[in-house]
């Protein structure tokens, strides 16, 4: 009996072990990223997968990783969000100040961006509930030259407002952000 509590130990500790391992050393590690201004604050937190010499958009028939048309929690692990402190254009349409939750349906020649209120979800593998989303909006796809390893999400600024980008693989798109 001794010994098959040392072993069922055993196994606890290894399983405990791997799951803080795991939680501290993520295959998609976390992000946050954000623009700030005298009037304007603007964070996203998400996971950044990597490629890994997979087929990321494409047809879920080609086993695309992001498949086309198909939600997508935009990045991994836990739901992205992005908050915003004040009222702003997010590619031209009104969104008030608060924290959503991202996500996409990618297209090959553009991407359908969505917020939901429903922020903070950990593992958000499944579709938010519609009811609750704020804005959805189409943006065009740009083709990079050379791939992009690891999903990515960058604020810009330039003469117009700021922007906005996501990009993996091939795939970039730009979200105009103005006040």
């Amino acid at each position: 009996m001794k010994n098959v509590l040392k072993i069922i130990g055993i196994l606890v500790l290894a399983f405990v072990g791997y799951v803080a391992y795991m939680l501290a050393n993520p295959v998609s590690p976390k992000e946050t990223v954000g623009y700030n201004s005298d009037d304007l604050s603007l964070k996203v937190v998400y996971s950044r997968p990597y490629k890994k010499d997979r087929l990321i958009f494409g047809s879920e028939e080609k086993g695309a990783l992001v498949p086309f048309g198909k939600y997508w929690r935009t990045g991994a692990n836990a739901a992205t969000t992005f908050e915003t402190s004040s009222s702003i254009l997010f590619n031209g349409q009104k969104l008030p100040a608060g924290k959503y939750a991202l996500f996409t349906f990618p297209y090959e020649d553009s991407w359908t961006v969505g917020l939901n209120s429903e922020s903070d979800v950990f593992f958000a593998v499944s579709q938010p509930n519609p009811k609750l989303d704020v804005l959805k909006t189409s943006v065009d796809v740009g083709a990079l030259e050379k791939p992009l390893e690891q999903f990515t999400i960058e604020f810009s600024k330039d003469s117009l407002g700021v922007n906005m980008s996501m990009a993996w693989d091939k795939a970039v798109v730009s979200i105009p952000i103005n006040q």
